[in-house]
Order: C-alpha cells, then structure tokens, then sequence
C-alpha cells in the first residue's frame, strides 16, 4: 500500500501558499484493509476514509468511466491494480493533478508544474468535456488565483464552450452549481467567476438572469458605464472591498436583474425592475439551493436599494417605511447587510467607485434615532389597536428631529 498527498495541498504548496485542508490517495489497497487498519468508511459514490487519527480523508486510486449525462454520469474502479498516474489522469486541471509519496518526490504526469510556472489553468485530457462541473470549477480558479496571473488556457476555454455547445451544461446538478459558486462567492475576485462563465456560454445556462443583463443600457446620467450586466460586476467588485459576506455578494450580483426583464420601449429607463427583481430572486431560489439569509437580503435589497441611494430625499415617515421593510429594528445585522449591498450599487459604477455614499451614514443615524423610542412604554400607554400607529409616529418624530438637527450642524 502506498500513500500520496495530492490535488490542492501540492499545488499549493508550490504555490507558496498556506496548506488549509490534505487529501490523500491510496493505492494498491483494498476498502477491507482500510477498514482493518481503523479508518473509517464515509461517502456513497466511492471509497473515502477518514484516517482513525486525524480525520483527514483517504480515498482509493480510481479511474472512471462517462456512463451518462451530468455530473453522476461516472462508472469507477478502485481496484488496487490503479496506479497514481491513472488517478491523476481523471481529474481537472493539471495544476491539481499533482502528488506527492511519502519520500517527498513529487509525481507530475501532466504537467501541473509547468502550468503553476506559466500561470497557466489548463486541463488535464480531453475528458475534461464529460463532466460540466469542471466548467464552474475552471471559473472558480481563475477568479482564486488571478491576483497570482493565472488565466484559463485558451484550448480549455474552447472545451468550455464545448461543454455548453452539446448540452452536457445542462445536466449540472443544482447543488453542485450553487456549491461552485457560493465558493466562488466567499474567495477573492469573484467577479471574474461569472465573467468566466460567460465568457464560454455557461453563464446563460447557471445564472439566465444575470446573463440577460448584459447588453440591456441604462441612463448614463447615473451609470456612466450604460451596460447593465457590467454594472453588475463593478458592484460585485465593490462588494468584496467592503467586506467577506456572501449574503451581501450574492445581494450585489442579482440586485438588478430585474433590468433584465424590461421592456424594449421603457429603456433605458427601468420602471419597475426592484420588485421584478424580487420575485426573480424568488424564483432563482426555488431552482437553486440558496440559503434562505442569501435569498432574503438579496430581495429586501432588489425591492428597495433605489430608496436607500435616495435616502436623503425621503420623507420622515418614508424612511421610517424603509427601517421597516428591511425589518432593521428586528434584524439590525441584515440592514447592516443591507447598507453594504447599497453602497457597492452605489459605487458599482464607471468612474464613480471612489465616490461618497452618505447615504449609509445618513440612514444608520436614522435608525439609531428610530431604535431609541421606548416601544414598551408606548404600548402601555395605548390600546392595542393603537400601539403600531402610535410607536410609528413617535419613530417619524425622532427621525425627524435628528435629521433637524444634523442639518443645522455646520
């Protein structure tokens, strides 16, 4: 029996990168004598063990065989006979086909190790067109490691395009898609992920909302750079520089995608599109598995990011209306969120990324102001019928009286 460290941990420790999680590759064993030796069997598809003492994952050498579409369309063999270099040949890209024994000689047949050098994504053979996943997982590593001058093979990105043109796209598994790309979501660059996926066709089939983005114009008044799908990507870009939340990603990607669904004779003008874009995500939500906090805070910010960039404009008792609907006295975190997805809508645009955003300001004194009125004691100094009215009165009065006072500050 002989053990390899492979995949990720190689690559990135050629990478000069921290090793956060290894996986391990066993051959010329069989699942019995795993077992015997006190690892324990977890997995449906193949043999993994988890190592009796650090838990880390074993799996046996295997190769596999296209059997149907999709993703679940694989026949494996793990008999022991299967060498590394066969292993190595089933997966990606060459840059995670790498092993290392246990001597510390590293095993390269398909040249991982030219490719880290050259900065290069590349896949391993042919097969890579069987399995769709490899498309979002190709996207997925050009956005990781960009900031390092990595960029897809141009004979990958044409067995991309491949994979999408016969169909094979189609059979992605929802929660292999939503998996990718909340990966993606949490890493950095993530903008570049669905710019990849475009760039080969699969966005229209992952993502058909925010794909039917690009191409639809907006008034250049308020974005300078017209394209609704590029504006997207800025605020996705400008996301990720305020902060690491993959709810406020997500929100950033589909806050508009209403657009997408404006008709010819209204644009560039987008009457309307915050609560189609409401329901789209809805929608999106029942065909992908996106948690529930990723779905809500991109809704509330869908309905009503068009109200916080017009913060300083409201009525009183319309930003009272807006502290509501985002449901900030109950959930000060999520308008927290919503505040972000905001600001990067607002700075989402041409020559505008730097700009000011006191909107955010404005409505978080707002809230503290609104937070502050005694609830409680409302509500015993009135009858049931009048507590909502009354607490929403004395919020508006509060708001207003802040608002009074910070503009006669100087």
């Amino acid at each position: 029996m002989q053990v390899y460290l492979v995949g990720g941990a190689v690559r990135d420790e050629q990478l000069g990168l921290p090793v956060k999680e290894r996986d391990w590759c066993v051959v010329g064993a069989s699942p019995d004598e795993l077992v015997n030796a006190g690892y324990k069997q977890v997995g449906k598809d193949f043999p993994v063990f988890l190592h009796p003492e650090t838990a880390e994952e074993y799996a046996l050498a295997r190769t596999e065989r296209k059997t149907a579409a999709g993703y679940h369309g694989f026949a494996f063999d793990t008999s022991p006979k299967v060498t590394i270099e066969e292993d190595l040949s089933r997966r990606d890209l060459t840059i995670n086909a790498l092993a290392r024994d246990t001597d510390g000689k590293l095993i390269d047949p398909f040249g991982g190790l030219q490719d880290i050098e050259k900065r290069l994504i590349r896949h391993v053979s042919n097969a890579f067109v069987e399995d769709p996943v490899r498309i979002l997982r190709a996207a997925r590593f050009a956005a990781r490691f960009a900031d390092l001058g990595f960029r897809i093979a141009p004979e990958t990105r044409d067995l991309m395009r491949q994979i999408v043109a016969n169909g094979e796209a189609d059979a992605l598994v929802p929660d292999r898609v939503w998996k990718e790309t909340e990966t993606a979501l949490a890493g950095p660059n993530p903008h570049l992920y669905f710019e990849a996926l475009r760039g080969c066709g699969a966005l229209k089939v992952v993502f058909p909302e925010v794909d039917a983005l690009f191409g639809v114009p907006q008034p250049a008044e308020w974005h300078p750079e017209i394209d609704s799908g590029l504006h997207t990507m800025m605020v996705i870009e400008q996301a990720e520089k305020l902060c690491n939340d993959i709810e406020v990603r997500f929100a950033a990607l589909v806050h508009d995608i209403g657009k997408g669904t404006t008709g010819p004779d209204e644009l560039p003008s987008h009457p309307g599109h915050e609560w189609r874009g409401k329901e789209l995500i809805r929608k999106m939500a029942q065909r992908l598995p996106i948690p529930r906090a990723c779905r809500d805070l991109a809704m509330i910010v869908a309905e009503y990011h068009t109200h916080c960039h017009r913060a300083l404009e409201l009525k009183d008792s319309s930003v009272v209306k807006v502290l509501e609907k985002t449901d900030a006295f109950r959930r000060p975190e999520r308008f927290e969120q919503f505040l972000l997805a905001c600001e990067a809508d607002g700075r989402g645009r041409l020559g505008l990324e730097n700009r000011d955003y006191s909107q955010s300001a404005h409505l978080r004194t707002a809230f503290a102001a609104a937070s502050a009125v005694d609830a409680g004691s409302i509500a015993s100094n009135n009858d049931d019928a009048q507590i909502a009215q009354a607490i929403r009165a004395a919020r508006v009065h509060a708001v207003g009286q802040t608002r009074k006072m910070n503009q006669s500050e100087p």
